[in-house]
């Protein structure tokens, strides 16, 4: 990920001290009592630091930063079965990301002309995975949890379609459609509710179209922005793909790690792509 055209932050210094201590502080903490699945813990530190170190090269910002970090530890906590940590930081990864998205429309609109649909399309994604991670969080309430994403994913598509065509590459509407009707093959096979059937058809198709627009989208713009958000489209695609796997047909070892880490990569794809799109415009 490459540096956003913005000046540096006056808090940048002081946020990136107070970091440096915290990360410093963990790992000395990891060396002297290694906690249980200290590999896991190791991981998350290593992304925390990351994303201190693209702070630093002016790679990303202090909020994209704090998405990252927030997400590594949502990861893990949950894991190792730290659940209330679990339940701060899953949904705080999100906040982070809207409050990033509605900063940066903030900073857009002072620069003269300024489209806002494509900076509230974005803004409705991201409430509509923070609201289905809040319900996903919570035993029983599986299908408000995919009417949510129903509606993030929706809104991500109106999104890639602004400024492009839909479905610009044919051969990637075929290939998720594609992947898609296999997953959803394989789900029936393993075991998959009856009364989840329709619903989860119509997830799995919204999403494939949500994956195929975002990869015409790239086609169409040819930039590296573009193709952030198209892999961040793709890795959303996987996450789910594993999610449903390990809820549906068999349990996968280290089944949080997989379906958070994917989620979260592309959520941040998506969202520092479409960031830095917009604001080149």
């Amino acid at each position: 990920m490459h540096a956003l055209p913005v000046p540096t932050h006056p808090l940048l210094r002081p946020f990136a001290a107070v970091q440096a201590v915290l990360l410093l502080a963990a790992l000395v903490a990891l060396i002297v009592q290694p906690p249980p699945a200290s590999a896991l813990w190791v991981a998350a530190w290593l992304a925390a630091a990351w994303a201190l170190w693209a702070l630093l090269r002016g790679r990303i910002g202090m909020l994209l930063a704090l998405v990252v970090q927030c997400g590594a530890l949502a990861t893990v906590t949950s894991a190792t079965g730290l659940l209330y940590w679990h339940w701060l930081f899953k949904p705080l990864t999100m906040v982070f990301a809207i409050i990033l998205a509605a900063y940066s429309a903030r900073t857009s609109s002072a620069g003269g002309t300024f489209d806002s649909k494509p900076w509230w399309l974005l803004g409705a994604a991201l409430v509509g995975s923070l609201a289905g991670d809040a319900f996903l969080m919570v035993e029983g309430f599986f299908i408000p949890g995919l009417v949510s994403f129903l509606f993030a994913h929706g809104a991500y598509i109106v999104l890639f379609r602004q400024g492009v065509a839909w479905f610009a590459r044919p051969l990637a509407l075929v290939a998720t459609l594609g992947v898609g009707a296999a997953m959803y093959a394989f789900l029936w096979q393993g075991g998959l509710p009856p009364e989840l059937r329709i619903p989860v058809a119509v997830y799995v198709t919204v999403i494939a179209l949500m994956a195929a627009q975002a990869i015409g989208r790239a086609g169409e713009l040819g930039d590296r922005a573009a193709r952030q958000v198209a892999l961040g489209a793709c890795f959303f695609m996987l996450s789910d793909s594993l999610l449903a796997t390990n809820r549906f047909v068999q349990p996968l070892p280290l089944a949080q790690v997989w379906v958070l880490a994917t989620y979260y990569a592309a959520q941040a794809f998506i969202v520092h792509g479409m960031v830095r799109g917009l604001r080149q415009r």
